[in-house]
């Protein structure tokens, strides 16, 4: 099953669903198909399109999505990419700028990507006790629409236009 996005009333991107979810929306008027672009479903009865975006018919409130605090997303964040030598990699590791032995805590701001080799140097310690610097310094990824729903745009190229500008 293929990811369908979900818009808000007012046209604003606020979920994922899944095709099969998207179609029982649809046909109990809860949305509306919005963007088709992935061909016909057939039933005994009837065909329905395939949705690639609906729009929900009510407003409804949420709270804006947030990238939540995972490895994938760190390394997403940092492009794959060591904060200290600059090297990218598919074997980075986690590093706490400030070690949680030290007081470190586990936030966006304390957590960057680091390579092995750049990890062991840090180790345990510091930026100051080390020496070492950071190349960019580490932020929360913003909470657009376009970054958090941005991982399925490769094979969504449709969304683009629905995701910007939120």
């Amino acid at each position: 099953m293929e990811t369908v996005l979900v818009l808000n009333a007012n046209f604003e991107p606020i979920n994922l669903c899944s095709t099969h979810r998207a179609i029982g929306l649809i046909v109990l008027d809860r949305a509306t198909l919005v963007l088709n672009g992935r061909g016909i479903i057939r039933t005994v009865n009837q065909d329905f399109p395939k949705p690639s975006i609906i729009r929900l018919q009510y407003m409804v409130h949420c709270p804006r999505p947030q990238a939540h605090l995972t490895r994938k997303e760190v390394f997403r964040r940092d492009n794959y990419t060591c904060q200290y030598c600059g090297r990218q990699s598919d074997e980075l590791t986690i590093d706490h700028v400030i070690p949680k032995h030290m007081g470190g805590s586990q936030i966006w701001e304390n957590i960057v990507t680091a390579c092995p080799r750049c990890n062991h140097i840090k180790g345990g310690r510091t930026l100051e006790m080390t020496n070492m610097h950071l190349l960019r310094e580490p932020k929360a990824p913003p909470a657009s629409a376009e970054y958090i729903f941005g991982k399925q745009l490769q094979q969504n190229d449709e969304w683009e236009p629905f995701l910007r500008g939120w």
